[in-house]
């Protein structure tokens, strides 16, 4: 096949959208269950309102009273039906129309104790009230206070007495139950209208005012009780303050505090007193008095409240609690979007993508693209199931205001869960924290971010310094909803954008969405370099390994480095001056140091390795367990950056030009990487499609690839790989690495876990392929290294021990015969003696049962002379079996890794 050129921005993104599409083909009933979460949800608000309306806002308590009316026939049958006061009970009452509200005295309350009596109010019923006063001008306060407190007067029925009760000062426990019906609200004078006049005579008293001047600001002290001694027996109460600041005889300006601490309970109704116009018609009358003399007053006589239609109980429960219920459904997308961001980073899918070619731009944008398709299709479905399902909440509000806000805060979950998935490594822990992040936020936002919003006294600016969290700023938003649905006929408008507060949420949505996308960027760009994260801030230099383990790792390379790893490194000094090369793998002193943790020492995996591989050669890494082969497989695939050294891959560098790389590159790893809802053909399709593939062309390489590794019959190719045997998963691996013909494959152990004629029916696969494709191919099998391979490495500690063909390396270190024999055991002794007789330094390596081997130099033995020993000692004793072989190149592998693990022992 023609050389392919690299994939292109749009043809990797076609690849992956794609490869989502056909994920979600395969999740689509997880995707409905999604869906019907919001569904549900509203048909519970929905329910939980219907059930209200039955028994609260429909019940006969919460609506005015009515009464069915029998004019003429007198047959019991409802005629005509009256409703008003009359008709109504004490809870029915508060629903009545009141088109006149009677007249009410501005009275000023004096609050009462919250502690027993004490002696003032048994002997006289009332204790002195205190009166704040400060200012400027300490001699106005005293001249002021006296103007504020009048005398007693005698409240007679016959008589206007209203009219005294305005002008006068009165103490709680001064006024009989009568009169504290005027003070209480519009509904209950309706309810408690005097049917005939009242007969009583009172001599109602003022209390004893006192007036205490402050020379600082008086701040929140007419909250405070004044109290004195063990029992905290109460002497005054403080009813109101008066700040004068500036008040002189040209200026009058005051602040006044007053005590709204009171309440009473009356009908079953708490009802707060009016006392502050009273309080404002004292200070200007005691002002009046003070320029005019104390015959001028200004005459406060009543108060009147506004009108009041008939009304009926109506609670929108869905709207009420819809903030934290909605806040959660908005919120579980979170958890959703950040599993299958660390699912592809625990399975390494990302880095395997990568690796065939996929870059970080198109990966970043169309997954991004892919979250917020699946997100918008969410919020869409839940405002037309909340509106066709009948919840206020979506349908008062403007839907285009709805729909934005929910946009922006979908487009910045995506990019929080984007950044969020760099500090994961595990899809269990993200799913924990992400759920305690969704339940958590809507409880915090119902339980305090309301409570404190809805607190006037709590500062603004905090508010806004709490919706910086995203979760506060999604409930904020839901809450505005929920209030204009609650308290408005017509909802949210654009009208009401600014007033409402949502400006300052958008602000801060969107300003959050930028920076976090900012911050999503640079730290994957950080991860997928390796760099440090404040690399623009120090100098750029390469990391090396300390002054101790360069100068340990060259002595050691120098002393161990045979002839054949000599000539390797040599060959590749020679390379590295030639300014192109025909070579697709060059590695250049490639040294990878893995730093010691509690307390061990540094590890170092790859100790200087210098090695070429050429296109159309198979190079076969061989070595014991923890030799370095993995490290080295690691580095040329980008998961591990070099300690010192370079590496080249056609011509560029796998530090600085990775990404390039890839595009040429196959990998196979040690543990297949792949979706378990995606069937083999959609796995060989994306990964065909990264390598430019399209169209015919891209067809036949799929079919071709499944034909050549037996997984295009019997349906298995249409199957999901999850529902794959391990050699099937094996197989589909290796044909991904060769999808596209890359010119340069990573292959760690390919034929693990295959049956025989899978293996040989894989291996003439690798075989073909190599003809233009440089690949390096890990194995245990010596088999495999001495049918694929054309060179072998053999790797012992992090360094090559030897290089070479597999004839030369047997040839090298195999010079010796390998003689069998099986005897009695009474026969052992003769058998050695005919080995020694034949050649008399050979070494015995095995004996058991009467079975021996010997190790023959090969300069030594002539086959023809062990034939002609073997017939005549067959006269004297009994062989049971006999055999003569050459070395193996499990042999040779056995012998290099033991000298090796001696020589690094012994040194």
């Amino acid at each position: 096949m023609a050389d392919l050129l690299p994939a292109s921005f749009l043809t990797q993104a076609n690849a992956l959208s794609r490869k989502n599409l056909a994920y979600q083909r395969r999740n689509i009933w997880s995707n409905v269950r999604l869906i019907v979460i919001p569904l549900y949800l509203c048909v519970v608000l929905v329910s939980i309102q219907a059930l209200f309306d039955t028994h609260v806002n429909n019940s006969p308590d919460n609506r005015c009273g009515c009464q069915c009316i029998d004019h003429k026939n007198r047959d019991g049958k409802c005629e005509r039906k009256s409703c008003g006061l009359e008709y109504s009970s004490q809870k029915q009452a508060f629903f009545c129309a009141f088109p006149n509200p009677p007249l009410l005295p501005p009275l000023l309350h004096i609050p009462l104790p919250k502690t027993p009596s004490v002696s003032c109010r048994r002997r006289t019923r009332s204790c002195p009230v205190t009166m704040l006063v400060t200012g400027n001008n300490h001699s106005l306060g005293p001249t002021l206070s006296k103007n504020l407190l009048t005398t007693s007067f005698l409240a007679n029925s016959s008589k206007l007495w209203l009219r005294n009760l305005a002008i006068n000062v009165l103490a709680s426990s001064s006024l009989p139950l009568e009169f504290w019906l005027f003070s209480l609200s519009s509904s209950l004078i309706s309810l408690f209208t005097f049917r005939s006049p009242l007969k009583f005579q009172k001599e109602v008293r003022c209390v004893q005012g006192l007036s205490l001047w402050r020379n600082k600001s008086i701040n929140h002290e007419i909250l405070k009780r004044y109290q004195k001694g063990n029992h905290k027996e109460i002497i005054n109460e403080v009813t109101a303050a008066y700040d004068l600041l500036d008040t002189d005889m040209n200026n009058f300006n005051v602040t006044i505090f007053y005590n709204s601490t009171y309440k009473t309970k009356l009908l079953e109704r708490r009802v707060k007193l009016v006392r502050v116009p009273r309080s404002v018609n004292l200070v200007s009358n005691a002002y009046l008095q003070y320029l005019k003399g104390p015959g001028t007053k200004m005459l406060f006589e009543f108060i009147k409240e506004m009108p009041k239609p008939e009304t009926r109980l109506r609670v929108d429960v869905a709207s009420s609690i819809g903030p934290i219920f909605f806040t959660w459904v908005i919120l579980l997308l979170f958890p959703v979007i950040l599993n299958s961001m660390v699912y592809e980073k625990q399975q390494r899918l990302r880095i395997i993508m990568k690796m065939h070619g996929l870059g970080d731009g198109p990966y970043l944008v169309i997954s991004y693209a892919y979250f917020l398709a699946i997100s918008t299709l969410y919020v869409i479905c839940l405002m037309i199931f909340g509106s066709v399902i009948g919840l206020n909440f979506f349908r008062l509000n403007n839907y285009s205001i709805q729909f934005i806000f929910y946009f922006i805060y979908i487009n910045l979950q995506i990019s929080i869960a984007f950044l969020v998935s760099s500090a994961f490594s595990e899809v269990k822990t993200a799913s924990v924290a992400a759920y305690i992040y969704v339940f958590g936020s809507g409880l915090l936002g119902a339980f305090l971010f309301q409570f404190l919003m809805e607190d006037s006294t709590f500062p603004r600016r905090w508010i806004f310094v709490m919706e910086l969290y995203p979760g506060f700023s999604l409930y904020r938003g839901l809450y505005e909803f929920s209030e204009y649905a609650l308290n408005r006929r017509n909802g949210m408008k654009w009208r009401d954008f600014s007033y409402s507060g949502m400006d300052g949420v958008f602000s801060i949505i969107i300003i959050e969405w930028f920076v976090s996308l900012i911050a999503t960027y640079y730290i994957d760009k950080i991860s997928s370099s390796g760099k440090d994260p404040l690399f623009f801030l120090k100098n750029s230099f390469k990391s090396l390994p300390s002054p101790g383990l360069q100068k340990q790792g060259s002595e050691v390379s120098i002393e161990m480095e045979k002839l054949d790893v000599t000539q390797e490194r040599e060959k590749v000094e020679q390379l590295m001056l030639e300014p192109s090369t025909r070579y697709a793998i060059v590695c250049d002193n490639l040294k990878k140091v893995y730093p010691g943790k509690d307390g061990n020492q540094p590890k170092m995996a790859v100790q200087g390795l210098s090695l070429a591989v050429p296109s159309g050669e198979c190079f076969g890494m061989l070595g014991p367990n923890g030799a370095g082969k993995t490290s080295f497989i690691n580095m040329m695939t980008g998961l591990a950056k070099p300690t010192s050294g370079a590496a080249f891959v056609r011509g560029l560098d796998i530090c600085n030009d990775m990404d390039r790389a890839y595009t040429s590159m196959g990998v196979c790893p040690q543990h297949d990487l792949l979706w378990e809802t995606l069937t083999g053909r959609e796995h060989l399709l994306f990964y065909g499609r990264l390598k430019n593939l399209k169209g015919s062309d891209l067809n036949q390489a799929v079919e071709e690839s499944l034909k050549s590794v037996n997984l295009f019959r019997g349906g298995v190719s249409g199957k999901p790989a999850g529902k794959y045997s391990g050699g099937m998963k094996r197989r589909l691996s290796v044909a991904i690495s060769l999808i596209g013909s890359p010119k340069v494959v990573y292959m760690d152990e390919p034929s693990t876990g295959l049956d025989p004629a899978s293996r040989m029916n894989l291996w003439t696969v690798i075989k073909r392929a190599k003809r233009h494709t440089a690949i390096i191919l890990t194995t245990h099998s010596m088999e495999e290294a001495e049918f694929l391979c054309d060179r072998l490495g053999i790797f012992v500690d992090g360094r090559l021990q030897c290089i070479g063909n597999p004839k030369e390396l047997k040839g090298r270190y195999g010079g010796s015969y390998v003689f069998t024999m099986t005897t009695a055991l009474e026969n052992e002794k003769d058998v050695e003696m005919l080995v020694q007789n034949v050649s008399p330094n050979a070494k015995k390596i095995y004996h058991i049962a009467g079975t021996q081997k010997f190790e023959m130099p090969k300069e030594e033995v002539r086959i023809s002379e062990v034939f002609q020993a073997v017939e005549k000692a067959k006269s004297s004793f009994r062989v049971f079996a006999w055999g003569l072989a050459d070395t193996t190149l499990e042999d040779v592998f056995i012998k290099v890794a033991r000298t090796s693990k001696a020589f690094n022992v012994f040194s």
